[in-house]
Protein backbone atom coordinates (compact mmCIF):
# COMPACT_ATOMS: atom_id res chain seq x y z
CA UNK A 1 0.00 0.00 0.00
CA UNK A 2 2.80 2.11 0.83
CA UNK A 3 4.54 1.73 -2.34
CA UNK A 4 0.90 2.18 -4.28
CA UNK A 5 0.59 5.64 -2.32
CA UNK A 6 4.45 6.61 -3.03
CA UNK A 7 3.63 6.20 -6.73
CA UNK A 8 0.37 7.89 -7.08
CA UNK A 9 2.19 11.19 -5.09
CA UNK A 10 5.37 11.38 -7.25
CA UNK A 11 2.85 11.11 -10.05
CA UNK A 12 0.92 14.57 -9.02
CA UNK A 13 4.42 16.63 -8.77
CA UNK A 14 4.88 17.26 -12.38
CA UNK A 15 1.40 17.87 -12.70
CA UNK A 16 1.20 20.44 -9.86
CA UNK A 17 4.59 22.13 -11.49
CA UNK A 18 2.92 22.14 -15.05
CA UNK A 19 -0.26 24.27 -13.43
CA UNK A 20 2.17 26.41 -12.04
CA UNK A 21 4.18 27.48 -15.32
CA UNK A 22 0.80 27.27 -17.09
CA UNK A 23 -0.76 29.40 -15.10
CA UNK A 24 1.98 32.23 -14.33
CA UNK A 25 2.49 32.69 -18.29
CA UNK A 26 -1.00 32.94 -19.11
CA UNK A 27 -1.54 35.35 -16.28
CA UNK A 28 1.22 37.51 -17.45
CA UNK A 29 0.28 36.65 -21.34
CA UNK A 30 -3.42 38.70 -20.33
CA UNK A 31 -3.02 42.11 -21.47
CA UNK A 32 -3.18 45.29 -19.21
CA UNK A 33 -1.28 45.73 -16.27
CA UNK A 34 -2.11 45.22 -12.11
CA UNK A 35 -1.34 49.04 -12.15
CA UNK A 36 -2.60 50.53 -14.89
CA UNK A 37 -5.53 52.89 -14.27
CA UNK A 38 -7.90 55.65 -16.04
CA UNK A 39 -5.14 58.17 -15.09
CA UNK A 40 -1.64 57.33 -16.69
CA UNK A 41 1.35 57.39 -13.95
CA UNK A 42 4.07 59.20 -15.04
CA UNK A 43 7.01 57.04 -16.35
CA UNK A 44 9.15 56.98 -13.57
CA UNK A 45 6.60 56.69 -11.01
CA UNK A 46 5.32 53.43 -13.14
CA UNK A 47 9.19 51.94 -12.97
CA UNK A 48 9.68 52.12 -9.46
CA UNK A 49 6.71 50.69 -9.13
CA UNK A 50 8.02 47.88 -11.56
CA UNK A 51 10.92 47.64 -10.04
CA UNK A 52 9.60 47.51 -6.45
CA UNK A 53 7.32 44.04 -7.68
CA UNK A 54 10.23 42.55 -10.14
CA UNK A 55 7.76 43.47 -13.29
CA UNK A 56 10.40 44.62 -15.08
CA UNK A 57 12.81 41.95 -14.77
CA UNK A 58 12.68 39.04 -17.74
CA UNK A 59 9.34 36.66 -17.38
CA UNK A 60 11.90 33.76 -16.88
CA UNK A 61 13.31 35.21 -14.33
CA UNK A 62 10.06 36.40 -12.19
CA UNK A 63 8.97 32.67 -13.34
CA UNK A 64 12.02 31.54 -11.17
CA UNK A 65 11.53 34.04 -8.61
CA UNK A 66 8.12 33.17 -8.22
CA UNK A 67 8.42 29.20 -7.36
CA UNK A 68 11.37 30.28 -5.04
CA UNK A 69 9.02 31.88 -2.91
CA UNK A 70 6.77 29.30 -3.54
CA UNK A 71 9.35 26.47 -2.04
CA UNK A 72 9.17 28.46 0.87
CA UNK A 73 5.08 29.06 1.17
CA UNK A 74 5.46 32.92 -0.20
CA UNK A 75 2.85 33.62 -2.36
CA UNK A 76 3.50 36.53 -2.90
CA UNK A 77 1.76 40.29 -1.51
CA UNK A 78 -1.27 41.05 -3.36
CA UNK A 79 -0.95 44.16 -6.16
CA UNK A 80 -4.34 45.89 -4.85
CA UNK A 81 -5.45 45.01 -1.39
CA UNK A 82 -2.62 46.89 0.30
CA UNK A 83 -1.32 45.56 3.43
CA UNK A 84 -2.52 41.99 2.58
CA UNK A 85 -0.39 38.83 1.59
CA UNK A 86 -1.98 36.21 -0.51
CA UNK A 87 -2.15 33.72 1.60
CA UNK A 88 -3.75 35.83 4.29
CA UNK A 89 -6.67 36.08 1.67
CA UNK A 90 -6.69 33.65 0.92
CA UNK A 91 -7.27 32.40 4.28
CA UNK A 92 -9.81 34.97 4.87
CA UNK A 93 -11.93 33.24 1.88
CA UNK A 94 -11.34 29.98 1.45
CA UNK A 95 -13.36 28.47 5.52
CA UNK A 96 -16.73 30.35 3.92
CA UNK A 97 -15.90 28.42 0.39
CA UNK A 98 -14.89 25.04 1.90
CA UNK A 99 -17.89 25.40 4.15
CA UNK A 100 -20.43 25.73 1.51
CA UNK A 101 -18.80 22.89 -1.02
CA UNK A 102 -18.73 20.50 1.90
CA UNK A 103 -22.81 20.81 2.38
CA UNK A 104 -23.10 20.89 -1.42
CA UNK A 105 -20.80 17.31 -1.72
CA UNK A 106 -22.82 16.14 0.93
CA UNK A 107 -26.14 17.13 -0.50
CA UNK A 108 -24.98 15.16 -4.00
CA UNK A 109 -24.23 12.20 -2.25
CA UNK A 110 -26.66 11.83 -0.47
CA UNK A 111 -29.66 12.91 -3.12
CA UNK A 112 -27.43 10.76 -6.26
CA UNK A 113 -26.96 7.94 -4.64
CA UNK A 114 -30.04 7.49 -2.79
CA UNK A 115 -31.92 8.71 -6.54
CA UNK A 116 -29.65 6.00 -8.43
CA UNK A 117 -29.96 2.88 -6.21
CA UNK A 118 -34.04 3.82 -6.43
CA UNK A 119 -33.65 4.22 -9.87
CA UNK A 120 -31.79 0.89 -10.72
CA UNK A 121 -34.19 -0.98 -8.45
CA UNK A 122 -37.12 0.05 -10.66
CA UNK A 123 -35.22 -0.47 -13.53
CA UNK A 124 -37.23 0.56 -16.70
CA UNK A 125 -40.04 2.03 -14.35
CA UNK A 126 -41.87 5.29 -14.87
CA UNK A 127 -39.83 6.34 -11.80
CA UNK A 128 -36.46 5.31 -13.19
CA UNK A 129 -37.25 7.22 -16.73
CA UNK A 130 -38.24 10.92 -14.43
CA UNK A 131 -35.08 10.16 -12.21
CA UNK A 132 -33.09 9.99 -15.43
CA UNK A 133 -34.75 12.55 -17.16
CA UNK A 134 -34.14 14.90 -13.91
CA UNK A 135 -30.47 13.81 -14.37
CA UNK A 136 -30.03 14.67 -18.02
CA UNK A 137 -30.94 18.03 -17.27
CA UNK A 138 -29.03 18.66 -14.46
CA UNK A 139 -26.25 17.83 -16.40
CA UNK A 140 -26.79 19.86 -19.58
CA UNK A 141 -27.59 23.54 -17.78
CA UNK A 142 -24.55 24.95 -16.52
CA UNK A 143 -24.74 26.58 -12.78
CA UNK A 144 -24.23 29.84 -14.39
CA UNK A 145 -27.89 29.26 -15.85
CA UNK A 146 -28.95 27.41 -12.57
CA UNK A 147 -28.26 30.20 -10.16
CA UNK A 148 -30.63 33.03 -11.66
CA UNK A 149 -33.30 30.55 -12.24
CA UNK A 150 -33.28 29.81 -8.96
CA UNK A 151 -33.09 33.05 -7.43
CA UNK A 152 -35.86 33.88 -9.54
CA UNK A 153 -38.00 30.99 -8.44
CA UNK A 154 -37.61 30.80 -5.21
CA UNK A 155 -36.81 34.15 -4.04
CA UNK A 156 -38.09 36.78 -6.12
CA UNK A 157 -41.32 34.79 -7.44
CA UNK A 158 -42.53 32.51 -4.04
CA UNK A 159 -40.36 34.91 -1.59
CA UNK A 160 -39.20 31.64 0.58
CA UNK A 161 -35.66 31.78 0.47
CA UNK A 162 -33.10 34.73 0.22
CA UNK A 163 -31.96 35.55 -2.84
CA UNK A 164 -27.78 37.17 -1.80
CA UNK A 165 -25.76 36.59 1.16
CA UNK A 166 -25.44 40.27 2.38
CA UNK A 167 -28.06 40.58 5.45
CA UNK A 168 -29.69 37.29 4.88
CA UNK A 169 -30.68 35.66 8.12
CA UNK A 170 -28.68 32.40 9.70
CA UNK A 171 -28.99 29.29 7.43
CA UNK A 172 -31.59 29.95 4.84
CA UNK A 173 -28.49 32.20 2.84
CA UNK A 174 -26.76 28.69 2.62
CA UNK A 175 -29.78 26.74 0.76
CA UNK A 176 -30.17 28.43 -2.56
CA UNK A 177 -25.91 28.73 -2.94
CA UNK A 178 -25.48 24.84 -1.76
CA UNK A 179 -28.61 23.47 -4.44
CA UNK A 180 -26.97 25.88 -7.02
CA UNK A 181 -23.62 23.44 -6.74
CA UNK A 182 -24.97 20.13 -5.72
CA UNK A 183 -27.29 19.68 -8.49
CA UNK A 184 -25.09 18.91 -11.85
CA UNK A 185 -23.32 16.45 -9.26
CA UNK A 186 -26.55 14.44 -8.35
CA UNK A 187 -27.21 14.13 -11.48
CA UNK A 188 -24.18 12.65 -12.23
CA UNK A 189 -23.72 10.61 -9.20
CA UNK A 190 -27.13 9.42 -9.81
CA UNK A 191 -26.33 7.90 -13.11
CA UNK A 192 -23.65 6.68 -11.72
CA UNK A 193 -24.95 5.18 -8.94
CA UNK A 194 -27.76 3.64 -11.23
CA UNK A 195 -25.52 2.10 -13.59
CA UNK A 196 -22.90 0.39 -11.45
CA UNK A 197 -25.99 -0.72 -9.12
CA UNK A 198 -28.04 -2.55 -12.14
CA UNK A 199 -24.02 -4.07 -12.84
CA UNK A 200 -23.49 -5.44 -9.08
CA UNK A 201 -27.44 -6.51 -9.06
CA UNK A 202 -26.95 -8.81 -12.13
CA UNK A 203 -23.91 -11.04 -10.39
CA UNK A 204 -23.88 -14.22 -9.33
CA UNK A 205 -22.97 -13.68 -5.77
CA UNK A 206 -26.22 -11.13 -5.61
CA UNK A 207 -28.12 -13.97 -7.09
CA UNK A 208 -26.63 -16.68 -4.26
CA UNK A 209 -27.62 -14.25 -1.46
CA UNK A 210 -30.95 -14.05 -3.01
CA UNK A 211 -31.11 -17.51 -2.85
CA UNK A 212 -30.38 -18.00 0.40
CA UNK A 213 -33.51 -16.03 1.33
CA UNK A 214 -32.00 -12.39 2.27
CA UNK A 215 -34.46 -9.66 1.62
CA UNK A 216 -33.75 -6.75 -0.73
CA UNK A 217 -32.82 -4.19 1.83
CA UNK A 218 -30.01 -6.29 3.22
CA UNK A 219 -28.66 -7.69 -0.24
CA UNK A 220 -28.27 -3.99 -1.12
CA UNK A 221 -27.19 -2.44 2.11
CA UNK A 222 -24.15 -5.57 3.28
CA UNK A 223 -23.40 -6.85 -0.65
CA UNK A 224 -24.30 -4.56 -3.34
CA UNK A 225 -23.78 -1.44 -1.60
CA UNK A 226 -19.77 -1.22 -1.45
CA UNK A 227 -19.24 -2.75 -4.70
CA UNK A 228 -21.36 -0.43 -6.28
CA UNK A 229 -19.43 2.60 -5.08
CA UNK A 230 -16.18 1.96 -6.69
CA UNK A 231 -17.63 4.18 -9.85
CA UNK A 232 -18.96 7.04 -7.68
CA UNK A 233 -15.39 6.82 -5.17
CA UNK A 234 -13.68 7.25 -8.61
CA UNK A 235 -15.82 10.34 -9.67
CA UNK A 236 -15.55 11.74 -6.48
CA UNK A 237 -11.85 13.86 -7.43
CA UNK A 238 -13.76 15.59 -10.59
CA UNK A 239 -16.60 16.51 -8.41
CA UNK A 240 -15.02 18.29 -6.14
CA UNK A 241 -13.05 19.97 -8.75
CA UNK A 242 -16.08 20.89 -10.24
CA UNK A 243 -17.74 22.11 -7.00
CA UNK A 244 -14.73 23.94 -6.00
CA UNK A 245 -14.60 25.83 -9.74
CA UNK A 246 -18.30 26.33 -9.78
CA UNK A 247 -18.17 27.74 -6.51
CA UNK A 248 -16.38 30.76 -8.31
CA UNK A 249 -19.91 31.70 -10.29
CA UNK A 250 -21.84 30.78 -7.48
CA UNK A 251 -20.28 33.29 -5.19
CA UNK A 252 -20.34 36.07 -7.46
CA UNK A 253 -23.99 35.74 -8.57
CA UNK A 254 -25.06 35.40 -4.64
CA UNK A 255 -22.48 37.67 -3.14
CA UNK A 256 -20.75 35.34 -1.44
CA UNK A 257 -17.56 36.56 0.56
CA UNK A 258 -15.55 33.42 -0.27
CA UNK A 259 -12.37 33.08 -2.36
CA UNK A 260 -14.18 33.10 -5.62
CA UNK A 261 -14.90 36.79 -5.10
CA UNK A 262 -11.16 37.22 -4.51
CA UNK A 263 -10.66 35.56 -7.72
CA UNK A 264 -12.99 37.50 -9.66
CA UNK A 265 -11.58 40.99 -8.36
CA UNK A 266 -8.29 39.46 -8.77
CA UNK A 267 -8.66 38.57 -12.40
CA UNK A 268 -10.58 42.33 -13.18
CA UNK A 269 -7.31 43.83 -11.20
CA UNK A 270 -5.09 42.02 -13.03
CA UNK A 271 -3.64 41.25 -9.65
CA UNK A 272 -1.28 38.63 -10.68
CA UNK A 273 -0.21 37.21 -7.58
CA UNK A 274 -3.87 36.91 -6.04
CA UNK A 275 -5.04 35.32 -8.71
CA UNK A 276 -1.58 32.82 -9.52
CA UNK A 277 -2.08 32.20 -5.62
CA UNK A 278 -5.67 31.16 -6.30
CA UNK A 279 -5.21 28.82 -8.94
CA UNK A 280 -2.18 27.42 -7.40
CA UNK A 281 -4.41 26.54 -3.85
CA UNK A 282 -7.31 25.17 -5.62
CA UNK A 283 -4.87 23.05 -8.13
CA UNK A 284 -3.21 21.70 -5.10
CA UNK A 285 -5.98 21.19 -3.41
CA UNK A 286 -7.39 19.12 -6.18
CA UNK A 287 -4.50 17.00 -6.93
CA UNK A 288 -4.40 16.21 -2.97
CA UNK A 289 -8.64 15.09 -3.32
CA UNK A 290 -7.45 13.27 -5.81
CA UNK A 291 -4.55 11.40 -4.26
CA UNK A 292 -6.90 10.54 -1.35
CA UNK A 293 -9.77 9.51 -3.55
CA UNK A 294 -6.99 6.81 -5.73
CA UNK A 295 -5.83 5.81 -1.89
CA UNK A 296 -9.42 5.04 -0.90
CA UNK A 297 -10.08 3.08 -4.15
CA UNK A 298 -6.85 0.75 -3.72
CA UNK A 299 -7.92 -0.07 0.37
CA UNK A 300 -11.36 -0.67 -1.40
CA UNK A 301 -10.39 -2.84 -4.40
CA UNK A 302 -7.20 -4.67 -3.90
CA UNK A 303 -6.78 -5.56 -7.27
CA UNK A 304 -6.08 -2.04 -8.17
CA UNK A 305 -3.15 -1.03 -5.98
CA UNK A 306 -1.93 -4.87 -6.88
CA UNK A 307 -1.35 -3.60 -10.30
Amino acid sequence: MLRYTLHRLLGAIPTLLLVIVLAFLMVHAAPGGPFDAERALPPEVAANIEAAYHLDEPLAKQLGRYVSGLLRGDLGPSFRYRDYTVAELIGTGFPLSLKIGLLAILLALMVGISSGTVAALRQGSMLDRIVMSFAMTGISIPVFVVAPVLVLLLAVKLQWLPAGWSGAPGAAKYILPVITLALPQIAYIARLTRASMIDVLGRDFIRTARAQGLGTKTIIRVHALKPAMLPVLSYMGPAIAAILTGSVVVEEVFGIPGLGQFFVRGALNRDYTLVLGIVIFYATLIIALNLIVDILYGVIDPRVRNE
